[in-house]
């Protein structure tokens, strides 16, 4: 199937968004669910990358992240990349829950709260809506876990990400975050839609880690892994 086939069915109500079948629950069918791109079991748990027995990854070793673990439901590929794409640049908002449902489906801790990775208020305006807060309200109602709105802003506005080198990711998003909230002793996990260089859930986690935070842990929809 075509990309732009995905984008036209993305509609409530309709058939199967990928294969067209007819699916009265939910917005794609269970054989399509079967063959999405999950990741598999032998990757890093605090960055998600590949490694051998599921084993703390070389980079993770010689530079440990300011969060502790990521969870992940699916490999950034074909075509979850383009379910993400569609609910986030197309508005097909009714992807968010089926999204939001199956990372909660992989979470195994119980943090103290959970944080939306935020947007700044101009690319707000601009889309209309934060995709990883819409995740993080579905995952908090799923889990019972508190969601703090509005605990943490996005200072900068920084150029996407996407746009960039991988090289350039992490400078990008230096100081770009802060936090009003007293988070002391707190277990935090953000929330986003997608995690490639890790640079923007890792200046996040940076920042909740100076505002108390004992522990952070990142929760992804998807996550990019090597060619």
């Amino acid at each position: 199937m075509n990309n732009s086939a995905i984008t036209e069915r993305i509609l409530p109500e309709q058939p199967c968004v990928l294969c067209g079948a007819f699916n009265p629950v939910g917005v794609w069918c269970a054989a399509c669910d079967a063959e999405l791109p999950r990741l598999g079991s032998a990757h890093c748990p605090i960055c998600a990358l590949p490694s051998t027995g599921g084993s703390v990854c070389g980079r993770c070793l010689r530079h440990t992240p300011g969060f502790a673990h990521t969870s992940a439901a699916f490999a950034y590929a074909f075509p979850v990349d383009k379910l993400i794409q569609a609910a986030k640049f197309s508005g097909q908002l009714v992807l968010i829950e089926r999204l939001a449902d199956a990372l909660a489906g992989v979470i195994h801790t119980r943090p103290d709260c959970i944080i939306g990775m935020p947007l700044h208020p101009l690319r707000l305006r601009e889309r209309g809506f934060n995709q990883s807060l819409l995740l993080a309200r579905r995952i908090a109602g799923q889990l019972n876990i508190p969601l703090l709105h509005d605990a943490c802003t996005r200072t900068r506005n920084t150029s996407p990400q996407s746009t960039l080198p991988w090289q350039e990711r992490g400078k990008n998003m230096r100081q770009a975050f802060s936090c009003s909230a007293d988070l002391s002793g707190k277990h935090i996990a953000i929330v986003d839609d997608v995690m490639t260089t890790g640079a923007s859930i890792e200046e996040l986690a940076r920042t909740l880690r100076k505002a108390g935070a004992s522990q952070v842990s990142a929760w992804v929809v998807a996550r990019t892994l090597p060619h």
